[in-house]
């Protein structure tokens, strides 16, 4: 029995963008590293604040009974995005179908039409949580996207997706409360003051 050789790709071949996103990702621990309308982004590891405000978060889509059954509410899983052959977001916390395993995609991401709603708590580069995303998350049919924008201290509600960005886009200040749609699957309600709060620093 021969042995097959192994052929290596030339030194010179051009590595794909995944690739370099990987590469990058694997010689910096902590940064997430994503590929949105074709251009990497990278995010440094996120600070105390956003941690807090991301917890919190958990807490009511818990309480309405939005883990563990139907559905399942995670941190930092991947969407495969159709806007370029490599595109892929980690959005900071994710509402998706219990039955993810059976939508893997490419990359350890998931297919998008298991994704209920995303969201994201904004950070130093927050434009490409309120322009870029956006556009491809709605351009992914992700029904609902809410954005924790801590650089202008209110919180974004996008639904209704249509190309490059969504039909309904109302924006919250502190002191109001937000009720999600029901087309998450049960009733979700936030209070802008508590989330903000808790994704700004303790003086």
């Amino acid at each position: 029995m021969s042995a097959t050789p192994v052929e290596h790709p030339h030194q010179d071949e051009p590595l794909t963008q995944l690739a370099v996103a990987n590469r990058l990702m694997e010689r910096n621990p902590g940064l997430r590293v994503e590929i949105i309308a074709g251009v990497i982004v990278a995010t440094p590891p996120t600070d105390g604040p956003h941690a807090r405000a991301l917890s919190r978060l958990a807490g009511p889509f818990m309480e309405a009974g939005l883990g563990g059954g139907a559905t399942e509410v995670l941190q930092g899983i991947g969407v495969w995005l159709p806007d370029g052959p490599e595109d892929y977001a980690f959005p900071d916390l994710s509402l998706v179908d219990a039955d993810l395993d059976e939508h893997m995609a490419k990359n350890n991401c998931y297919d998008p039409v298991i994704f209920r709603l995303v969201l994201e708590v904004t950070s130093s580069n927050y434009n490409n949580d309120l322009k870029s995303k956006v556009v491809a998350y709605a351009n992914a049919r992700i029904p609902v996207y809410v954005i924790i924008d801590r650089k202008h201290n209110r919180i974004h509600v996008l639904t209704d997706p249509a190309h490059n960005g969504y039909d309904s886009h109302r924006v919250h200040a502190p002191g109001e409360q937000i009720t999600l749609p029901p087309s998450i699957g049960a009733e979700v309600k936030l209070d802008v003051e508590a989330l903000l709060k808790a994704g700004q620093p303790r003086t």
